[in-house]
C-alpha cells in the first residue's frame, strides 16, 4: 500500500519542528489506539529511556501481581543502600533505617515523582533487568531491553568509577563519587552512553507496548487500570507532552529526563474522549539546555494532536 500523502506530510513537519527546535536526536512514534493510524519519526532507532523504563518495570510488577507472586500489599523494607541517586524523594526523607513501603506505594513513587529509589526497589522484586526485559520480549518487543538499576545507569553517565559493594552504598557516597568526576569525564562518558544499546527503547516499539497496554492485552483489567491511573497523576514534565495542548486535555504519561535526553511517553484523549492516541517521544544527544528539547516534546505532541483531531476517521481496527 502507498504511503497516505496526509501521514507524510505530517511526518515531515514533526521532522521540521524537530530541526528547528532543538539540536537533539528526537525519535517519535504516534498511534491512534482505536484505527491503529500511526506516524513515526527515527521509530525504528534506539533511544536511551531514561525513567521511562519505569513503565517497562511497572508492567513485570504487575505481571507478578496478576500471577499471584507479589500482591500491592507486599512489603518492601529499605536498607540504607536501597537510597539511590537522582530523582524522587525517598534518597532526602529516610536516612535512617526501619522503613517499609508497599508495592503499591513504591509504584506510586517511581511513576508519579519518579522517585528513583523506589524503581530500582520495584526493579529488585520484579526479579531484576533480566527478568523486566524477558517480559518485553515475550511481547515480541525486542527493541526495549532493561539493563541497569538507575544507580549504575546514573553512575555510568556520570563517568563514576570504582563503586564501592552494593552493601555500603548511601546518600553521602553518591555525592562524594559523583563531584569527584572530572567534567571532561563525565562529557566523555556521557557521549559514550548516547551510543550504548542498553537500556534504550524504539519509539515504535514503545507505542506498541503502550497501545497494547490500554487495550488490555498485557494485564488483567485491575492491573491495567491501577497503571493507567497512575499514569494520569504523574507530576513530571509539565512543559512536555501536556505543554502546549488544550486546556483540559487528559493525558496519561511518563517522563525520563538525563544528561542530553527529555523523553515523555504515554496517552492522550482527544475530544469526546472516544478516541486516544498512544505516543512515544526521545530525544538524546542534545547539547543545549534542557528546556529546548522539552519545547520540541510539547510541539510536536501538539501537532500530533491536531493532526489526529482534524484527520477524517477511518474504519476502526478490529
Amino acid at each position: 500500500m502507498p504511503p497516505d500523502p496526509a501521514v507524510t506530510r505530517v511526518e515531515q513537519q514533526i521532522a521540521w519542528v524537530s530541526s528547528h527546535t532543538t539540536d537533539a536526536v528526537v525519535g517519535v512514534n504516534a498511534t491512534e489506539i482505536e484505527t491503529g493510524r500511526s506516524l513515526s519519526l527515527h521509530g525504528a532507532e534506539a533511544f536511551p529511556m531514561a525513567s521511562t523504563f519505569k513503565v517497562p518495570v511497572a508492567v513485570q510488577i504487575l505481571s507478578l501481581v496478576d500471577q499471584g507472586k507479589l500482591t500491592p500489599d507486599t512489603m518492601v523494607t529499605l536498607a540504607p543502600g536501597d537510597l539511590h541517586p537522582g530523582s524522587g524523594t525517598l534518597s532526602d526523607l529516610f536516612i535512617h533505617p526501619g522503613v517499609s513501603l508497599s508495592i503499591a506505594n513504591l509504584l506510586e513513587l517511581a511513576l508519579v515523582i519518579s522517585d528513583n529509589s523506589a524503581a530500582d526497589l520495584l526493579l529488585r522484586e520484579a526479579g531484576g533487568p533480566a527478568a523486566v526485559t524477558a517480559r518485553m520480549q515475550s511481547l515480541g518487543l525486542s527493541g526495549i531491553r532493561v539493563d541497569r538499576s538507575t544507580a549504575l545507569l546514573i553512575s555510568d553517565w556520570q563517568g563514576a568509577k570504582n563503586l564501592p559493594p552494593e552493601s555500603q552504598w548511601n546518600r553521602g557516597i553518591w555525592d562524594r563519587i559523583f563531584d569527584g568526576v572530572p567534567q571532561s569525564d563525565h562529557m566523555r562518558a556521557r557521549r559514550a552512553e548516547m551510543a550504548d544499546p542498553r537500556d534504550t527503547a524504539a519509539p515504535d516499539e514503545m507505542t506498541s507496548l503502550l497501545v497494547r497496554l490500554w487495550k488490555g492485552a498485557i494485564l488483567t483489567p485491575q492491573s491495567t487500570r491501577v497503571l493507567l491511573d497512575i499514569m494520569e497523576r504523574c507530576e513530571t514534565g509539565k512543559t512536555r507532552i501536556k505543554g502546549m495542548l488544550p486546556e483540559g486535555t487528559d493525558v496519561a504519561h511518563k517522563t525520563g529526563t538525563l544528561g542530553g535526553v527529555a523523553n515523555d511517553i504515554g496517552f492522550i484523549s482527544l475530544p469526546g474522549n472516544e478516541r486516544h492516541i498512544a505516543i512515544s517521544i526521545y530525544t538524546k544527544a542534545s547539547n543545549r539546555p534542557e528546556d529546548a528539547s522539552e519545547k520540541a516534546i510539547a510541539e510536536i505532541a501538539r501537532t500530533v494532536y491536531d493532526y489526529f483531531v482534524l484527520a477524517p476517521s477511518p474504519v476502526p481496527v478490529r
